[in-house]
């Protein structure tokens, strides 16, 4: 990809997590960018364009760091905690509404967002279960498919804006704790044990 192109999805994106996507309009993400608004447009088409480019961009790089993350994680509580600590860095400072209005003003980024939910994340967190079912330390009754979409429906309610409003509650903060309620539903004693001495706290 284009170096200057890279640059504007990264910079743009980062003014849309901060302040939303409807509230910004093109003159105010070229003076936030101090570029014109020209430059902007010679890479994309309008800001359907951008939105929907900046989404694929962080799906593409979510995808890779979680898979790479699963491999390199000690066990599958361990692989959970540290996707969790990826999420919460790249959503600091994140304002919920953001998805709010992708929803309501840019189907095609949000329809990025679905597949990838509903295809990436979904198979990833089944895979995670049933890694932790075979290591032993997630209860050998679990249903990998009912609680790896009850994950993903958990995920959709840390962020929405409407349950949690931000800034009262912050992504980060809500995030992590639905990260430790799924993986003390999902443990048995001995994943439980394993959790309190990994967070070194009473999990």
């Amino acid at each position: 990809m284009d170096e200057k192109k890279l640059e504007i999805l990264d910079r743009a994106s980062v003014v849309y997590m901060k302040f939303g996507v409807k509230s910004v309009t093109m003159d105010d993400l070229a003076r936030e960018l101090a570029i014109s608004k020209k430059t902007i447009y010679n890479y994309f088409n309008d800001k359907n364009d951008l939105v929907t480019s900046i989404i694929e961009m962080k799906v593409h790089m979510d995808s890779a760091v979680c898979t790479n993350t699963a491999a390199q994680s000690e066990n599958a509580i361990d692989e959970l905690i540290q996707i969790s600590e990826v999420v919460t860095k790249q959503f600091n400072n994140f304002n919920p509404i953001v998805f709010s209005d992708i929803k309501k003003f840019h189907k095609d980024a949000w329809q990025v967002i679905e597949t990838h939910k509903m295809i990436f994340v979904l198979n990833m967190i089944t895979k995670n279960i049933e890694r932790g079912i075979q290591e032993k330390i997630y209860r050998a009754n679990l249903n990998p498919s009912i609680a790896a979409k009850l994950y993903v429906a958990s995920s959709d309610a840390a962020m929405n804006p409407e349950i949690f409003r931000w800034p009262e509650f912050k992504f980060q903060d809500v995030f992590l704790e639905m990260i430790r309620l799924q993986i003390n539903g999902m443990a048995n004693d001995t994943g439980r044990l394993y959790l309190k001495k990994k967070l070194n706290t009473d999990a």
